[in-house]
């Protein structure tokens, strides 16, 4: 199994509007083989910094599955408007990818 995970630094003020582009949208995900679910994560907010901490948690059968959606045009499709939404954030998304430790 593998777990992908990015994290976004959401400006204050923007969480609402943060978790409705990812209520409203497309994904697809359902349709790639080896997907088995999706959360969107909102974590605490750092005031002195300005931002809220969200993270998209998908979990995958395998890496190789995860790969495949990656170079997919479902993946293509899911991402192309993604920097019609800069004014929310801070920085980059920062991804995390984790295989499971069978049997821990």
């Amino acid at each position: 199994m593998y777990i992908a995970m990015n994290r976004f630094k959401v400006k204050n003020g923007s969480e609402e509007d943060f978790e409705t582009i990812w209520k409203n949208r497309d994904s697809k995900l359902n349709e790639m083989k080896g997907f088995r679910e999706f959360h969107l994560l909102r974590g605490p907010a750092n005031e002195a910094e300005g931002y809220t901490l969200f993270a998209s948690h998908t979990v995958w059968e395998s890496y190789d599955d995860f790969q495949a959606w990656t170079k997919s045009q479902n993946f293509r499709d899911a991402h192309r408007n993604a920097g019609d939404h800069k004014p929310v954030y801070l920085g980059h998304p920062q991804f995390e990818g984790f295989s499971v430790v069978e049997g821990a």
